[in-house]
């Protein structure tokens, strides 16, 4: 097997670095065959962090024997000329799209730090923690009490990620989510869990191949029942014939990151 290449990525930005290091994921995910070391530097708002961000990119240029690569989103255009004079291969979003963007629409830009982050207004940031509490309050089957509420209820075996999922549907988009295991007792029973038929219209299900449900069962309860080959190919073709008989649209989570499994379920129930 051939040894994958290695590079480190320096995420630098004068905020949380949450936007910058999204907008480079999806950038290197289409490179499967680099390990990429990622380094995350927020809060650059000074000539002297800018010139300690530098001599660390080039330091680690140095012992990588590679020059690393660096995503940026600095709006202060001085501090933006000093980290790009690293040794490094330097992509700046705002380089890139927001001057064309200018161009096209006429218009100069705020160049306002933290602009992303302050334009949602309070009403916004205050459904979106509702939500969370929601969706941490009906993890894992804790409560049918309030499914009315739901936007989205989530039904799988046991490690399907039923809850990362949930969370970030909450966190990303401000959805209440709530989610329920299948269980051995609802296949014996041939029923869904708890009160779940009268909002079936809100019903989404995960699957996951039995190799990988084991591999994961394994790690968090090692020579179980629960982890077998066996028992996880049982509990993954009772789900699914359940939710082909219950009429749940479900997708294989086997392959897919949250944000696939998220944008899919977003399109399948059409939610906003």
């Amino acid at each position: 097997m051939p040894t994958p290449i290695k590079r480190t990525v320096f995420f630098i930005s004068d905020g949380t670095g949450l936007t910058v290091e999204a907008l480079g994921h999806s950038l290197l995910t289409q490179f499967e065959k680099v390990e990429f070391r990622q380094i995350r530097i927020p809060f650059l708002d000074s000539i002297d962090k800018a010139q300690d961000a530098v001599a660390r990119i080039n330091a680690q240029g140095e012992a990588d024997g590679m020059r690393p690569i660096v995503f940026t989103t600095l709006i202060d255009a001085e501090l933006a000329g000093i980290v790009h004079q690293a040794d490094a291969f330097s992509m700046s979003y705002f380089e890139t799209f927001l001057a064309p963007l200018e161009n096209e629409l006429g218009l100069k830009s705020s160049h306002t730090v933290g602009r992303s982050h302050g334009t949602a207004d309070s009403s916004d940031y205050k459904n979106r923690i509702e939500a969370i509490n929601y969706t941490l309050a009906h993890d894992d089957g804790i409560t049918d009490r309030g499914l009315e509420e739901a936007d989205v209820i989530l039904v799988a075996v046991s490690r399907c990620g039923k809850t990362p999922t949930s969370l970030y549907l909450a966190m990303q988009f401000g959805l209440k989510a709530a989610n329920f295991p299948l269980i051995p007792e609802d296949f014996d029973r041939g029923r869904l869990p708890g009160t779940l038929e009268k909002h079936r219209p809100k019903l989404f299900g995960l699957t996951i191949q039995p190799e990988r449900l084991a591999q994961i069962r394994e790690e968090r309860r090692a020579a179980s029942n629960y982890a077998s080959l066996a028992n996880c190919r049982y509990e993954i073709a009772e789900a699914e014939k359940m939710m082909r008989r219950e009429g749940i649209r479900w997708l294989d989570s086997s392959t897919k990151s949250i944000e696939e499994i998220s944008a899919t379920i977003l399109q399948e129930l059409n939610l906003r």
